[in-house]
């Protein structure tokens, strides 16, 4: 396959020829490599960029066009494997960056907001309505607002008719307000 042109063994790829992409690894993925070590010290970074980057093409996410014939297959590839560099740059970057974050502890120093959130219901005078609530409102604002449920999967869950749900969310909701208040 040596005397194959890169654009006709991109053509054999499309085509699912996987002698014709074997072919094209050989022929490029060597020089590739070298060539984003160049920007990128990280080795296996670079071999799993490589890898993507053949990968893409093998799955016909990158493609060829025929109305690139006359250009520089091996632009296009290095275009395909510096953009994907710099995308696992970046998430090496934003994981690094987390990392740091968690390992200085900023994540513990305050509560989040959900936790703030549930510990107002536990304890505060949300906590307090909310327990004096009858059994059947409280478990259609439970499904509804803090599970996050809709009128008709709520209602499903409580085995009770959609407009009963409506109902007592409004009850609840009503008597909720009246003591808040």
């Amino acid at each position: 396959m040596s005397a194959v042109s890169d654009v006709e063994l991109l053509v054999s790829i499309a085509a699912g020829d996987r002698r014709a992409f074997e072919a094209f690894y050989r022929r490029h993925a060597s020089w590739l490599t070298l060539r984003l070590r160049y920007r990128c010290p990280d080795g296996s970074l670079v071999d799993d960029v490589v890898q993507e980057t053949f990968l893409a093409i093998w799955s016909g996410s990158a493609r060829f066009r025929d109305e690139q014939a006359s250009a520089d297959v091996a632009g296009w590839l290095w275009r395909i494997g510096s953009r994907r560099l710099i995308d696992a740059l970046r998430a090496h970057g934003a994981r690094q960056r987390l990392a740091r974050m968690l390992t200085l502890g900023r994540w513990r120093e305050e509560p989040s907001a959900e936790q703030e959130l549930l510990l107002g219901i536990e304890h505060g005078d949300l906590g307090g309505a909310l327990a004096r609530l009858s059994p059947e409102l409280r478990a259609v604002l439970q499904a509804t607002v803090l599970d996050g449920l809709t009128t008709r999967e709520a209602a499903v869950l409580l085995e009770i008719p959609v407009g009963t749900v409506k109902t007592r969310a409004m009850r609840a909701r009503r008597q909720l307000r009246q003591e808040l208040a």
